[in-house]
């Protein structure tokens, strides 16, 4: 867990605006800024979680929540044919704001390998 501030942290809080496509009491999920795909939406948890790595087992039902919270908007948006879940963890993975957050990137067929 962090008390540091992101982008992700004055999202939840409505001090800045997003696209919002679902909340809940542990999850918010809404449109990347800087779609990858056609529909690229993060899904991040409420509660701060720095990285994928800072997890603990304390998050188990947190974690397990955000997989289905990607279900569940995945089928919100209509995204029958499939999609890719991704999570990038630290700098070496991509990870850009420190605030776990898992990508939902469909619309388009995916090429394997990734980056």
């Amino acid at each position: 867990m962090t008390n540091q501030e992101t982008i992700f942290s004055k999202i939840i809080r409505r001090e800045i605006p997003a696209d919002i496509v679902y909340e809940d009491d542990l999850a918010l999920a809404f449109r990347d800024v800087h779609p990858q795909a056609p529909i690229h939406i993060l899904v991040i948890p409420k509660q701060p979680i720095t990285k994928l790595a800072d997890a603990t087992p304390e998050d188990h039902a947190l974690m397990g929540h955000l997989l289905l919270t990607v279900k569940r908007v995945a089928e919100q948006a209509g995204l029958s044919n499939g999609y890719r879940v991704v999570i990038n963890n630290g700098s070496d993975g991509g990870q850009t704001v420190d605030h776990l957050h898992l990508h939902i990137l469909g619309g388009r067929h995916m090429k394997w390998p990734p980056g």
